[in-house]
């Protein structure tokens, strides 16, 4: 089915303007939503709102906004007076500068549009496109929609663009507001984690390799009782396991669990035989080299060293006599 536009505007910088369609970039009706029901009987139950300080339903005529600024103290807005603060509408999205795609953290994005070229449009989207890819430049600018300002940014992708909006500075939370500690890596563990992180590596991102397993159970579930049928309630996989304990042996095991090579190679500088001899430790078999295994072996089969025998309280004490008497 052909995508149907949302809405047209005109890009603008400088003196060139480029008519476009807009056409939402995301599938907000896909989501799952249940109705709230009366137990009883099934019907749709709706929503009222009450007075708290009367306890009584109050119409949707006599509900006016009010914005608390203190505790349970309010300024109240008349419907005209909001109307008056929102932002008209424009059609147009105004470009003020260009910057590095790179340089724009992903954690601003917020909702995303296709743009498309609109009647007269075709040359100069083209070439704004081409222009944007091969600068490695995306264009920011501002646009008015439903009573708001927003941010927006527009980037070149396959053969169109997209327009981005972007959150403000301050919807978005700093990272060094977290108490992150600063922690030693060891140069062996980087490089298993590199080794790691390798393996496991695409060339691209592919979406359709990930499903939401969670909506296709739902959906499974609602056909199940539209059928009549009854649904089994299965217990939930135990997530979790051991404690990891050491940080190297957890990389080494998701190596080998990936069907790598010996991870000894990249591992840090290998601890020496008499590290782990005669101390009850075992020398870990990702660790061993063949050349090591023999000598584990008879290491093995030595007899534990005895701790020496502590002389009794009794018998000590007369012979710390002695000694200082002479």
């Amino acid at each position: 089915m052909a995508a149907r536009s949302i809405g047209s505007l005109t890009v603008s910088f400088g003196l060139v303007a480029i008519p476009v369609k807009l056409y939402s970039a995301t599938e907000s009706s896909r989501a799952i939503s249940f109705n709230m029901l009366h137990k009883a009987d099934g019907s749709r139950l709706k929503q009222q709102y009450l007075c708290v300080k009367e306890g009584v339903p109050v119409e949707r005529d006599d509900i006016v906004k009010g914005y608390e600024f203190a505790k349970d103290q309010y300024v109240i807005f008349t419907p005209e007076e909001l109307k008056a603060m929102e932002e008209a509408g424009s059609h147009s999205a105004d470009i003020s500068e260009f910057v590095p795609l790179d340089t724009v953290d992903p954690v601003y994005f917020d909702k995303a549009y296709y743009l498309a070229p609109d009647k007269g449009g075709a040359k100069p989207y083209a070439l704004f496109t081409r222009a944007l890819r091969e600068s490695h430049r995306c264009a920011l600018g501002r646009w008015a929609a439903r009573g708001k300002q927003y941010i927006v940014m527009i980037r070149a992708v396959e053969d169109g663009l997209v327009m981005q909006q972007l959150l403000y500075a301050d919807e978005v939370r700093s990272i060094r507001e977290l108490e992150i500690p600063r922690t030693e890596v060891k140069e062996g563990e980087l490089k298993l984690a590199h080794q790691l992180i390798e393996q496991q590596s695409s060339q691209v991102f592919d979406p359709a390799l990930y499903k939401d397993e969670v909506r296709a159970r739902i959906e499974a579930a609602i056909q199940k009782k539209v059928e009549g049928q009854e649904i089994t309630l299965a217990e939930g996989a135990e997530t979790g396991g051991a404690q990891v304990i050491d940080l190297m042996e957890a990389l080494r095991a998701s190596l080998e669990r990936k069907g790598a090579g010996p991870a000894r190679q990249l591992s840090a500088k290998p601890q020496p035989l008499e590290a782990y001899a005669g101390n009850g430790t075992t020398l870990p078999q990702a660790a061993r080299t063949p050349e090591e295994e023999p000598a584990m072996q008879q290491q093995a089969r030595k007899p534990p060293r005895r701790a020496p025998a502590v002389e009794p309280a009794e018998t000590a004490q007369p012979a710390a006599r002695s000694r200082a008497r002479k």
